[in-house]
């Protein structure tokens, strides 16, 4: 018994040992003010944090008879974004670590991940006019895109005709991977790769099926750099298919890649280090179509790198995530970040399905061929094994599908190895059908076999008809390309709110095209990414608040081109308060999550569909400095050590400050009211800037949200010039009788005459 009890003992021990022993890679935030070490002065240089680094080394010699067989290994150097490093460490070894003094935190670095012909026209935009006019467009901004990387030969980031890179550019061409400094131009003026973090945790980049430089393999940081700032150009089209001119949002645009994203994700680490650069080389605009779960913003990297990017007046567009319609699982949340939703165009790539007993439903495809014949019909057991609903690898039997179409469930693999296993499998056809949360969202995809996407309602239909039938039949017919649909519907897989991190937000901020969006594609990346798809092309069609993210990057950056002073929260600011929430038929936004054509609301689309050309003249923004950012993160009781790694040296929360979360002068209003509690008033405070024609007077009016009772104080701002600042305050109480809901939305709407409408979105939360 007692050899037993030894031998646990021991394995025990190991056990301990190897865990501590196991190194794993953390973002270590340090108060340069507070350390000192031998030989070195507080700094910025890498030597500077070597020896900090060589200090834990040193710690634990000190404290053991025999150091660690490995050093701790320094990855990344941060300058700008924090003031820290990334290092892979022991457990023994962040412990010495926190003993240093300046050590504010260290966190485990994680794997995040990446969640157009027509979309300027939808926008608004007109060649010559407005926005895009020739004056405008020849100023000078850079877009700097942090993805999976870019395509450099690609038409869209060709530089004829355009002017020599600015000087103020600090940025360079690294070379890499295939890869080449005199890959970078006129257009494309800077590209890197960052993938140390990634390394670390993930091993060596595979050279074969990836390039360890800022060469895109995947294809997503393609597209959504020409989103934002592609050429125009003419004729673009995936098989003929939206055809058109194809160009970024703002076209004139520059571009610095920043390649932060790999097969296995994205280190956060990595894309710290990425807006730590691009900081450094004076991007004007950030784009960062990728994120992770919400969670509070001192643990949040993209938030902190991002606020000393917005301290430096650079402005940061993000993706709000691909995890709806769920509730509360809106990403990138900060209230510095523009947080953007994904809706649809007006155009679509219809299909015809028309089953045995003659009901016909629409679907959605990128498909080019001919029409099927009727042809029979398979489902689930019919088709395969026990997990032949979902199409999965190896699930369907030849002998059953052979020749017939098949009936694929959206969900666990892609939608298009879900038409690979039926080709595979010898199928003729495969219709892919939505679950009931996924609802009437179709998915435009460019399928290697007759394949089509269906709503959640044609799904049912179809299930119910193939139960009522022996022989069970049915036959795809594809349209080509249609415009003219009710647009903009909210998409299902766009994340939605309520903000669990900060209830104080609505969030997301606005939504912009996110459905089937066509832009540039890497050549070698066949449209499905499947290896068994052989097909090149040089545009392609994708989905996702990836999409919808660079939108609203190149409309930031058309606002800089026309309004040099404004700061990142006013330009935010004029996106959001002239945001519409009407479709193309001045019907409400419908939500695609729901079959029965349910209004969509602030939680699905923050503000409204941004509106380009009224936000270049919004009349009042509601502008928010660093400092007022920094204020609000004192009222949620943030930390000295937790504000500090936003702040920097010098700033301490005010002593006496009445501030609360609902002050910050954000242009939108979340009110969040106690179920039980038997007084449920609340009054916020804002400040309007007039940027319009001077000598207007504006007056308020809106909608309550149901349940709720508002008073503004003053009902009436009469500016003189432009530049004034003038303040009013907002009261929101619960109306007597009311029974408290989950949610109720209103509108306050600050008008001169017809020219100007101020709207800013509410939305009442009961909990």
């Amino acid at each position: 018994m007692m050899c037993k009890t030894a031998l646990l003992l021991l394995i025990f021990i190991a056990t301990t040992s190897n865990a501590l022993m196991k190194k794993q890679t953390y973002i270590v935030h340090m108060d340069k003010t507070k350390i000192t070490t031998s030989g070195q002065s507080p700094g910025d240089s890498k030597e500077w944090y070597e020896s900090v680094v060589d200090s834990i080394s040193e710690l634990l010699a000190e404290e053991e008879e025999e150091s660690e067989s490995t050093s701790p290994q320094l990855i990344y150097v941060y300058k700008t974004a924090i003031s820290g490093f990334a290092a892979k460490l022991s457990t023994k070894q962040l412990e010495s670590l926190k003993k240093l003094n300046g050590f504010l935190s260290a966190t485990p670095d994680e794997m995040l991940t990446l969640h157009t012909t027509r979309s300027p026209q939808f926008l608004g935009l007109e060649l010559g006019k407005g926005l895009w006019n020739a004056s405008n467009l020849e100023s000078d901004v850079i877009i700097g895109v942090v993805d999976s990387g870019i395509w450099p030969e690609h038409v869209s980031f060709q530089d004829e005709g355009i002017s020599p890179v600015p000087s103020r550019w600090k940025g360079a061409c690294a070379e890499g991977t295939k890869f080449l400094q005199s890959n970078c131009n006129k257009k494309l003026i800077g590209a890197r790769a960052f993938f140390q973090g990634y390394e670390a945790a993930a091993g060596r980049i595979n050279e074969i099926k990836d390039y360890r430089s800022a060469r895109d393999a995947e294809g997503h940081g393609t597209h959504t750099a020409s989103t934002a700032a592609g050429n125009l150009v003419k004729n673009a089209s995936i098989f003929g298919l939206a055809k058109g001119s194809a160009g970024g949002v703002r076209y004139t645009s520059r571009i610095a890649a920043y390649k932060v994203c790999w097969s296995e994700g994205c280190a956060s680490s990595d894309i710290l280090a990425a807006i730590d650069q691009a900081i450094l080389d004076g991007v004007d605009v950030l784009s960062l179509s990728l994120g992770g779960s919400s969670r509070p913003y001192h643990s949040d990297k993209i938030a902190i790198g991002a606020f000393q990017a917005i301290k430096k007046g650079i402005f940061v567009s993000c993706s709000s995530g691909n995890s709806g319609p769920s509730t509360s699982t809106v990403s990138n949340t900060a209230p510095w970040l523009m947080t953007v939703a994904a809706s649809s165009l007006d155009r679509s790539f219809p299909t015809t399905v028309k089953l045995g007993d003659r009901q016909t439903f629409e679907g959605s495809s990128l498909y080019v061929g001919k029409a099927t014949k009727q042809l029979p019909l398979v489902y689930g057991k019919t088709a395969g094994d026990i997990t032949a609903a979902f199409c999965m690898d190896g699930s369907l039997k030849r002998k059953l599908v052979k020749g017939k179409i098949v009936v694929c469930q959206r969900g666990i693999n892609s939608r298009a190895e879900k038409g690979e296993q039926v080709k595979l499998a010898g199928g003729a056809g495969m219709l892919l059908v939505n679950t009931e949360n996924q609802g009437e969202e179709l998915f435009a995809d460019a399928h290697i076999l007759p394949a089509t996407s269906l709503g959640a309602l044609a799904g049912k239909a179809i299930k119910k008809y193939m139960n009522s039938t022996k022989n069970p039949t049915a036959s795809i017919t594809f349209k080509e390309t249609v415009y003219g649909k009710p647009a903009p519907v909210m998409a299902a897989f766009s994340s939605r709110g309520p903000n669990e991190v900060g209830p104080d937000l609505i969030k997301p901020d606005v939504t912009a095209p996110g459905m089937n969006i066509l832009a540039a594609w890497p050549p070698l990346t066949s449209p499905t990414q499947l290896k068994s798809d052989k097909r090149s092309v040089l545009f392609n069609v994708a989905s996702g608040t990836s999409m919808s993210c660079p939108h609203v990057s190149g409309l930031a950056a058309l606002l800089k081109s026309v309004h040099k002073d404004w700061s990142p929260a006013a330009i935010k600011s004029a996106l959001m308060t002239t945001a519409y929430v009407l479709d193309s038929t001045h019907g409400e936004i419908v939500d695609a999550a729901f079959s029965n054509s349910t209004i969509a609301t602030p939680f699905a689309f923050g503000s409204g569909h941004v509106d380009p050309e009224k936000a270049s003249d919004p009349g009042l923004i509601y502008d928010i400095t660093p400092e007022d950012y920094q204020n609000y993160l004192c009222s949620l009781n943030y930390s000295a050590s937790e504000i500090a790694l936003f702040s920097g040296e010098g700033f301490t929360c005010p002593k006496k400050s009445i501030m609360q979360p609902g002050d910050l002068n954000y242009p939108s209003f979340a009110v969040n009211f106690k179920r039980n509690s038997k007084s449920n008033t609340v009054t916020f405070r804002r400040t309007v800037t007039h940027v319009g024609i001077p000598n207007v007077t504006y007056v308020v009016q809106g909608n309550e949200p149901n349940g709720v009772s508002m008073m503004i104080e003053p009902k009436i701002l009469t500016f003189e010039k432009t530049g004034q600042k003038l303040s009013y305050k907002i009261t929101f109480t619960k109306k007597k009788g009311t029974t408290p809901q989950d949610s109720s939305f209103g509108i306050i709407d600050w008008a001169y005459l017809n020219t100007y409408h101020v709207r800013s979105i509410i939305a009442v939360t009961w909990t």
